[in-house]
């Protein structure tokens, strides 16, 4: 008997840039900044651990769906204070974005 996967929320917690490696490493304009396709505070649910839900970065997808998948099959980390939740990133190291998955788990 197969397992129904739980949803995800998953919670932009913070948009940031390391100025410094971009100063150092990337040819751009004075203008490049954090990522714009995020804002703190932001959420989203994942219906489905093998889609991505609707306007998010396919980038940002790609770094973080593996975490998704092992938590919507009910996966914990012991080490971690809060069962059901995970904090990952996109893998832009000059302006990441953290994220917080936590699983849905529904009442009843």
């Amino acid at each position: 008997m197969s397992k129904k996967p739980f949803k995800c929320r998953i919670t932009v917690l913070k948009v940031t840039i390391n100025q410094d490696l971009v100063d150092e490493y990337l040819d751009v304009g004075d203008d490049y900044g954090v990522c714009t396709r995020f804002q703190e505070g932001q959420e989203f649910v994942v219906e489905h651990p093998f889609q991505a839900p609707d306007d998010f970065c396919l980038w940002a997808w790609a770094d973080i769906r593996k975490e998704i998948l092992a938590l919507s099959m009910g996966a914990d980390k012991p080490w971690l204070k809060q069962r059901g939740v995970e904090i990952v990133g996109c893998t832009d190291w000059y302006r990441p974005v953290y994220f917080k998955i936590e699983t849905i788990k529904d009442a009843g």
